[in-house]
């Protein structure tokens, strides 16, 4: 890439299905000209839907994203098992489909909600001895995952027919709706399969906000119409208390000192620094030292707001 520039800000790519995440997280970075990128979860090349993408600073934030709880809408095939769980992989098992009601689709996908426990995919991007999973597997090795805790918040079931149905699904971080779908065919007595997946939602990032990357790429070479398009960095961040800091308790904060801050603030934990004053502007995070003290965690640098 010729001329890279610093260019700081999130965006909400809506990923096409058919390349990965790292090519559209590329092919972003190479329309903006942008130094830095980094984008917050990987979607498979099966799946559509909402990336973020962090540009810059932004990429300091992007374990916030990392965490946030995420929203589908998942399209599952009865009656057949497939090696990858979804309509990519090869089929190892074929069943007839029992009849099933709404009521009994319904029953199961009430069944799946709640705390609960689940083995991450053979073809996941999880890391074994430094290789990733997904890798081995299509070498044939498979290796043993320890379970992880996982919450799905609700399943909304938004049609259904003879072997297939859709519905919709808000997850905690850390779930596999490959393997969600293939125990829930498990449950079903007859093997289930991912035919179509789309991420709606990511903390509280709606679909609405997204944008193609045909978009981006239509404006290719208008970097002030690119830039109009970047939300603040700070809207990675909502959750966290605010604090409003002065110019001069900013400088010692940037230069890794903690600060006595000389009002009320939260007894623990980590908050969101604002600029005091007029112009405002995010800062960067700050946490709260048992006594009382602000210390920097991650802050802006070079960044104007």
């Amino acid at each position: 890439m010729k001329n890279p520039r610093s260019v700081n800000g999130l965006l909400l790519l809506d990923k096409p299905s058919g390349i990965s995440s790292n090519t559209a997280l590329q092919t972003i970075k190479t329309i903006f000209q942008a130094q830095k990128a980094g984008h917050t979860g990987s979607l498979d090349p099966l799946a559509s839907g909402m990336l973020p993408i962090c540009l810059g600073e932004a990429t300091k934030f992007s374990q916030f994203l990392l965490t946030s709880d995420k929203i589908y809408r998942v399209t599952a095939k009865l009656g057949i098992q497939t090696t990858t769980g979804d309509k990519e992989g090869e089929i190892i098992q074929e069943q007839a489909v029992p009849s099933f009601g709404i009521d009994r689709i319904n029953q199961l996908l009430t069944s799946f909600t709640g705390k609960q426990t689940q083995v991450p995919s053979m073809y996941s991007a999880l890391k074994y001895k430094g290789q990733p999973l997904y890798k081995l597997a299509r070498q044939g090795i498979e290796v043993e995952r320890p379970e992880r805790p996982i919450e799905i918040h609700y399943i909304h079931l938004l049609n259904h027919a003879a072997d297939e149905f859709t519905f919709e699904v808000k997850s905690s971080k850390g779930t596999y709706i490959r393997t969600l779908v293939e125990d829930m065919g498990i449950a079903l007595g007859c093997g289930a399969h991912i035919t179509a997946l789309r991420r709606i939602n990511a903390a509280h990032f709606q679909e609405d906000q997204m944008q193609t990357l045909a978009f981006f790429e239509n404006l290719r070479g208008n970097l002030t119409k690119l830039d109009s398009q970047l939300l603040p960095i700070d809207q990675v961040i909502t959750q966290l208390p605010e604090l409003q800091i002065s110019e001069a308790a900013f400088y010692y904060l940037s230069q890794g000192q903690p600060i006595i801050y000389p009002y009320e603030a939260p007894t623990e934990g980590q908050v969101k620094l604002m600029r005091k004053g007029e112009q405002g502007g995010f800062l960067g995070i700050g946490k709260v030292l048992a006594d009382g003290r602000i210390a920097p965690e991650r802050m802006l640098h070079g960044v104007k707001n």
